[in-house]
């Protein structure tokens, strides 16, 4: 498997592994009342399961984009601070050119 596919299932898989702490602690911490409004309910199974599925896509991307950010590029080993040339030519002395107009048109 290339190494990149194993790193995005690695943190895809970390990043679920942190909703599902998140979840657990918003259900045992009863934010907003959410313990008693999922156990009272015949279908509170499938709101803590939305729940954690769409922090899940939240965390997992994150974990991802940090993970892509933290890679090493080995292609800037040589010497850094760039040239010290000019990038912009000097300033020149502004020309006047003459431009013909013709007659106005008259409705």
């Amino acid at each position: 498997m290339p190494k990149l596919i194993r790193m995005y299932i690695v943190n895809v898989l970390i990043g679920f592994a942190i909703a599902a702490a998140f979840v657990a602690m918003l259900l045992y911490f009863n934010i907003a009342n959410l313990w008693h409004l999922v156990t009272h309910s015949d279908i509170g199974w499938l709101a803590v399961l939305i729940l954690w599925i769409s922090n899940g896509v939240i965390f997992a991307g994150v974990q991802f984009g940090i993970a892509v950010m933290r890679m090493k590029d080995d292609d800037d080993d040589g010497p850094g601070g760039g040239l010290r040339e000019r990038v912009m030519p000097p300033a020149r002395e502004p020309v006047l050119v003459r431009v013909p107009v013709g007659k106005p048109r008259r409705n």
